[in-house]
Formats: C-alpha cells, structure tokens, sequence
C-alpha cells in the first residue's frame, strides 16, 4: 500500500443522529458535511456549531482526509488508515464519497492519530 496523504481538516465536528423518517435539512456547505439517511436512522456530519439541537450529538471529533483518489478496485486505502489508528487504541468514525475517505477522531486523540499515521509512512498537514 503507498503512503497517503492526509489533512487534518479545521474545526470540531459533531455526529448527530435522528430517529428514521425525521426530515434533516442539510448544513451550509463547508468543509465536509455528511447527511445519510438509512432505514434504522438518519445521521448527519457537520461543524460543531451547524449541530441541530434536537438531535442525539456526539460531539468533539476532529476529521483527516485522505487527499487521494483511487479507483474502487484498489482494495485496502481505507484499512491502511484505520489498522494504525487501532493499533494505537483509537476509535474512529469513518465515512466514504464518490472520491476519497474521511475518518474522525475524538478531538482529545487527534495528535495521537497524526503520530501514529506518520509512524505507518502517511504524510498529514493539517488545514487548521
């Protein structure tokens, strides 16, 4: 697998969920935002301060964005990622677009993620 390059993205995010069928609008466009509307629930990705306060929030991650793009036949980008993050203890919250990975972290275990991306040969900067 080569090494990736990651981007610490700015800002707190918050994971929010809503009961299945509750309408969500979407967030102001920004950075990243994810809205995915399943059968069991609905769950939105957005900065901290776009969070509805009627949802289930879980908040204080910081979110890494695989810079690359590789065709969906190539197995293992994401696992790349996420096997150092475990060996490291650290929990995620990943999510895919047509395009790249990105993958959360607790605020609290973003330098400890960024440490144990560089000792498994990623390269992250940070837009914050």
């Amino acid at each position: 697998m080569p090494a990736l390059n990651l981007s610490l993205l700015k800002g707190i995010y918050a994971v929010c969920r809503f009961q299945s069928g509750t309408p969500v609008a979407a967030p102001a466009p920004g950075g990243f935002t994810l809205l995915v509307q399943a059968a069991e629930e609905t769950t939105l990705v957005c900065p901290l301060d776009q969070a509805p306060p009627e949802a289930d929030i879980d908040a204080g991650w910081r979110c890494f964005r695989i810079e690359q793009s590789f065709d969906f036949s190539v197995p293992g980008i994401l696992a790349s990622v996420l096997a150092p993050l475990a060996g490291a203890g650290i929990g995620i919250f990943a999510t895919s677009t047509f395009s790249t990975d990105y993958v959360l972290v607790k605020a609290d275990a973003a330098d400890k993620a960024m440490a144990a991306l560089n000792a498994a040969g990623h390269r992250v900067g940070s837009d914050a």
